[in-house]
């Protein structure tokens, strides 16, 4: 059975590569959203293995949803990893501090992703 992955960004192209990679590269399943409050609410539909969050997005930023989806019991668990152009120290902190488990720059390497996914998810590389 594979393992299923939310997946938010608000940038079409982003959100495509990385599902795409994560589905062909990696063998997960994975389901898409195009916001955080998108993204929170398929959580609560689906029941992820693991979410990768965007940071800056509509309706509710990757912070804020990190934050909503660390507060329903069900879904306190899952790992969160926050992939994001913003670098700077304390956008990295504050990813961290809401929740998140890791932390990933734009632009990134499939292979890098999946590394930390399946590092995240107890898999082998």
């Amino acid at each position: 059975m594979s393992k299923k992955i939310v997946v938010a960004d608000d940038e079409p192209d982003v959100l495509f590569m990385t599902a795409f990679s994560l589905r062909t590269v990696g063998g997960f399943e994975v389901v898409e959203a195009r916001n955080g409050l998108e993204a929170v609410e398929k959580a609560q539909q689906v029941h992820p293995d693991l979410i990768v969050l965007d940071i800056k997005m509509p309706r509710m930023n990757g912070y804020e949803a990190c934050r909503k989806l660390k507060e329903i019991p069900e879904l306190r668990d899952v790992p969160v990893i926050f992939l994001s152009a913003k670098g700077q120290r304390q956008e990295i902190e504050e990813g961290l501090s809401a929740g998140a488990a890791d932390y990933i720059l734009k632009p990134f390497a499939p292979e890098d992703l999946i590394a930390k996914v399946r590092r995240l998810l107890g898999l082998p590389k």
